[in-house]
């Protein structure tokens, strides 16, 4: 872009020449010595990449103070510059030099830039010599508008040949592929470096910075090939020996079109340098070049430009509509033609649009401000409004400040002072900053230039840098590359093993030792991946060797197994578990190459086996002790065996019949060995623990393995050490959470233990029929499971209760809040004696003292410690109760209208999870009273207030439909003991009383008043005439413990 047109000057003795002709002629070079043997001189060049390059060349022939470079966004003007190397927009014209040179002027020809260049052409001369320098399509123009022009063709130093389509993964080292988008040059690269090792990429967006950076990686041999925009055609000099065009269209700035000859010419022509021959063609998808197309390139015989663009640089200033008219005017000479649109031109109209500035703009010098700020480029290739929007900031602040704001440009430049991203992110932060140096280095439009000039030049250098990184990572593999050059000069590959683990190969990384197995980087794969394995397997072999003999020597803290079964030595790796003989006794299969083999690989295996089985036996030890307990047989064996087979747990009615028959002694040999008996589960606490559990899992993990299925595949991921329960996972498989010792209830899964303790809460509030055998739902027992609302409705639906509304009165749910007080109770002196010989009841059971093996620290959550293993069989009898009432066949007076949860049959339970029970008379006393009470209240008016009773769920007697109305209470109690007996019909009915009964008709024993299903008062318990049960009694059961006083006190 033009900035405003400087007063150009002519001289009349100047000689006026051109050099023309193809690429690799030597005309920049030319140029550059026959300005230096001129006192002072001036060279405008067609990218910035190609003027730096050029500085730089100067520079070191004469020294960097008497060399000035100027472009649109770099300016350095040493005090006593002599020579100006500039881009041809930026040319000081008015400055007088001897010598004065333009290359690349065939661009007169373009769109976009043309005009620049033909006015370069027409009214730029140097005091003594004038030089114009480009492609033999220019001559007719020159001669026409040049009449007195000296023109010298030179002749190419090589030769150039068509070679025809070649794929990418075959073009011959030292190639230059051409495309013309970022997107493609960014895929090129990537596929060329997976193949061939990397590519340097040069683009005319990159700054001169990053654009060195790359083509240096080209130049010293790091890479074999470069991926390029059409930039490569302007004069960057660099030793290619082929060029590939990716693409032979492209898009102008207006629409795709095909490149011209003359446009693959110049690009073609920087294969072969000085007198090495080059050769071009196409690759990807790239149309084949037509033979007439070929030839003619090879021969640099294209067809001449017929117009050069021109625009107006006598502006008009006296308004905005006549500067804009005076852009806009026709060119009065022939060949040239009127400059399409550009991009500054669009901008000024659009600001033109604003009336605020037309009011600003209304003065000469304003109007000439507003045009120079319109000239400032587009170089983030944004929409030209918001370009517009921006550029009419910046003039506001001229307008109004004379300078632009410091702190509102401050900010700008910090938004673009970031060095993360990728890519583009980089590339696009580069853009603006040319922005903001391109504003820095005009005169008058900041207080402190120099120091902005400074500020983004170092900035854009940052980011440059970076860039070059991030391109350098992306598209070249160095491992590959410093592969390639050892190859061609048939050098010995050394490699070498790192601390870590690292596989290095002359340096390079090539793959990582983990545990025995080499694993290549994916980038190593290809070509030369078993050069490099050979290269890697003697520093492979010495290291396997050396690891074996470390881990055969190992300490039990150097190993670890991991929740996928595998074992771990110093966090790689070294075999995994399979299905085993038993859960307890998984395979082990080592996870190593072949080069671990002979004595060396069976001490590896023997070290790993014998670690894992000491850690079962450590972690798991009371489940191992239980297992192997030669003091436990009979019928305690089996459930031993039942409990080893099943990981630590059983659902009690899995057990049910065995648990009937098991007595006293037996229970106190599985208790010994850490086994509780609960409510809903017989299991060992102290496997409960974090580190017993996830190994339980593991375990139970392997028993699921089949030859297609890798048994962690669909396992959720389990709850947190420290959960009482979690939301149960629908996806997980049958037995999941049940291996981590968890029962999953509803949509909770909960911990077995919690489980047990939120019966301990349950069962006192049902045995005292406060709720006629319900309970209402407190705080304390969703607190025990980390649950409530509606996941705490569906727990307790899941363990078999069900919920009723029901009305009962004020003082009960009062009566509920305060601590219950002791029950006025006469004793017998038999019972009073055997009260005081028989141990205290035993509080809910913890982790700590769960069995002889409980090692490790408690759960969370846990407060009491459990029954200790020598507690007396008769204190079980005593203090162990149902988990919820219900009618035995030893305990026979009217039944309870509901049957209880299956999980709460009245089997014992262990002694320190449930209430001591009180004797069967003062039960029912107790009973009758609290209906009592109830009913009296409810006669004095007490209030009725509705609340949720949950009960257990009724089993159908018979048949009958649930929720069936009219059934008497005969007849709930023999659907109670049917349903006991499997169904059977039972052989007797109870036919008696309670003392002072009357019956259904109401009074003390009545329906209103009576103790529903409670025990007599007193005396002793009357059964029906037909022959007694021949079923043995459940001696843990607590009415046989009272049997066993009474039987003393009789014989007393």
């Amino acid at each position: 872009m033009t900035r405003p047109s400087p007063q150009h000057l002519v001289y009349a003795d100047s000689r006026l020449g051109a050099v023309l002709g193809p690429t690799n002629t030597g005309k920049t070079h030319l140029a550059i010595e026959r300005m230096l043997g001129h006192r002072t001189g001036m060279i405008g060049l067609p990218l910035r990449l190609l003027a730096r390059e050029v500085y730089e060349r100067v520079c070191r022939k004469i020294g960097a103070p008497s060399v000035a470079l100027l472009t649109g966004e770099e300016k350095i003007v040493p005090a006593r510059a002599r020579y100006w190397v500039c881009t041809v927009e930026a040319m000081p014209v008015s400055q007088p030099v001897d010598f004065l040179a333009v290359d690349e002027v065939q661009l007169a020809a373009d769109a976009e830039r043309g005009h620049v260049f033909t006015d370069r052409i027409l009214r730029a001369r140097g005091i003594e010599e004038t030089l114009f320098l480009g492609s033999e399509t220019a001559r007719p123009l020159i001669s026409k508008l040049l009449p007195a022009a000296h023109i010298e063709t030179r002749p190419r130093f090589s030769e150039l040949t068509f070679m025809g389509p070649r794929k990418l993964t075959r073009l011959p080292r030292r190639s230059a592929v051409v495309a013309f988008s970022a997107e493609q040059v960014y895929a090129i690269a990537e596929l060329i470096r997976r193949h061939r090792g990397g590519a340097a990429v040069v683009m005319g967006a990159l700054s001169p910075r990053t654009r060195n950076a790359q083509v240096e990686l080209y130049q010293n041999g790091d890479v074999d090939f470069l991926v390029a925009t059409d930039a490569i055609g302007m004069g960057l000099n660099m030793d290619i020996d082929h060029v590939a065009f990716a693409q032979t269209e492209k898009f102008d700035g207006r629409q795709h079109r095909p490149l011209r000859i003359s446009e693959l010419a110049q690009i073609a022509g920087r294969a072969g340098r000085y007198a090495n021959d080059g050769t071009f063609g196409t690759t990807g998808d790239a149309a084949p070049l037509d033979n007439e197309t070929a030839e003619r390139i090879e021969e640099h015989y294209f067809e001449p430009d017929r117009q050069f663009q021109w625009r107006n640089t006598d502006l008009d200033f006296s308004s905005i509509d006549r500067l804009i008219a005076s852009l806009e005017a026709p060119p009065r000479r022939e060949g040239l033609v009127r400059a399409p649109v550009t991009s500054d031109l669009e901008t000024l109209s659009l600001m033109s649009r604003d009336r605020e500035i037309r009011g600003k703009a209304e003065k000469k010098e304003a109007l000439k401000l507003l045009w120079e700020v319109a000239q400032v480029p587009d170089f983030r290739k944004i929409m030209a409004s918001d370009h517009a929007a921006l550029l009419s900031r910046l003039y506001f602040f001229l307008m109004e400040d004379g300078i632009i704001s410091e702190d509102w440009l401050a900010k700008q430049v910090a938004l673009t002072d970031k060095t993360d991203g990728d890519i583009d992110t980089l590339s696009t932060r580069i853009a603006h900053m040319r922005t903001w140096a391109f504003v820095a280095n005009r005169n008058g439009w900041l207080k402190d230039p120099d120091h902005w000039q400074k500020r983004t030049r170092a900035i854009e250098d940052k980011l440059s840098d970076a860039l070059h990184e991030r391109l350098t990572q992306r598209f070249i593999d160095r491992r590959t590359s410093v592969l390639m050059k050892r190859l061609r000069q048939n050098e010995e590959l050394m490699a070498s093993i790192t601390a870590d683990g690292e596989v290095l190969v002359e340096g390079e990384y090539v793959g990582r030792l983990q545990g025995f197995v080499f694993v290549a980087d994916p980038r190593a794969e290809g070509v030369h991946d078993k050069v490099l394995r050979t290269a890697s397997l003697k520093a492979l072999a010495s290291e396997i060797e050396s690891r074996a003999a470390r881990i055969a020597a190992a300490e039990d803290g150097a190993i670890s197994l991991s929740e996928h079964g595998r074992l771990l030595w110093e966090g790689q790796a070294v075999a995994k578990l399979h299905k085993g003989e038993s859960a307890l006794r998984p395979k082990v299969e080592l996870i190593a190459s072949d080069q671990l083999t002979g004595p060396a690989r069976e001490q590896v295996q023997a070290r790993l086996e014998k670690w894992l089985s000491g850690h079962i036996a450590h972690i798991l030890e009371p489940l191992v002790k239980l297992n192997a307990a030669e003091d436990i047989a009979g019928l305690a064996r089996g459930i031993a065996f039942q409990l080893y087979e099943n990981l630590g747990h059983l659902r009690r009615e899995t057990v049910a019949n065995e648990l009937k028959e098991l007595d006293q002694p037996a229970r106190s040999q599985l208790r010994k060995y850490g086994v509780r008996f609960g409510a809903y589960s017989v299991f060992m606490p102290a496997l409960l623990k974090p580190a017993p559990a996830r190994l339980l899992l593991t375990l139970w993990s392997l028993q699921r393995e089949t030859e297609a299925a890798d048994p962690f595949a669909d396992l959720p991921n389990p709850p947190a050490p420290g959960l009482t329960s979690a939301p149960a996972e629908q996806s997980a498989p049958q037995g999941f959470y049940e291996a981590l010792g968890f029962r999953v209830c509803g949509t909770r899964a909960v911990r077995l233990d919690m489980l047990e303790r939120l019966a301990d809460l349950i069962r006192p509030v049902i045995a005292e029929r406060r709720y006629k055998g319900g309970f209402r739902v407190t705080p304390d027992m969703m607190s025990l499971v980390g649950c409530s609302g509606e996941e705490f409705a569906g727990l307790l639906r899941g363990l078999g209760y069900r919920m009723q509304l029901e009305k009962v009165p004020q003082s009960v749910i009062e009566a509920e809040k305060q601590p219950p007080a002791p029950a006025a109770k006469t004793e017998s002196k038999e019972e009073a004696k055997a009260a005081e010989t028989a141990p205290a009841p035993v509080p809910p059971a913890s982790l700590e003292e769960a069995g002889p093996a409980a090692s490790e620290t408690a759960l969370p959550g846990e407060v009491a410690a459990e029954t200790a293993a020598s507690e007396e069989p008769a204190a079980d009898a005593v203090t162990e109760t149902a988990a919820l009432p219900q009618t035995t066949e030893e305990d026979t007076p009217t039944a309870a209208p509901e049957t209880p949860a299956p999980a709460a049959q009245n089997e014992d339970l262990e002694g320190g999870e449930a209430a001591p029970a009180a004797p069967a008379a003062e039960t029912a006393s107790a009973d009758a009273g609290t209906d009592a009470a109830k009913t009296d209240e409810a006669k004095t008016g007490d209030e009725l207030v509705e609340v949720e009773i949950w009960r257990p769920q009724r089993k159908n007697p018979r048949g009958r439909q649930p929720g069936h109305r009219g059934q008497s209470r005969d007849k709930a109690k023999d659907g109670a003991e049917n349903a006991e007996d499997g169904g059977k019909k039972p052989k007797g009915k109870f036919q008696g009383k309670r003392k002072g009964a009357p019956g259904k008709g109401g009074g003390p024993g009545g329906k209103q008043g009576g103790n529903q299903g409670g025990r007599p008062k007193s005396g002793p318990q009357r059964f029906s005439a037909s022959p007694a049960r021949k079923d043995k009694i459940d001696p843990d059961s607590p009415f046989a413990a009272l049997a066993v006083l009474k039987e003393k006190s009789g014989k007393e």
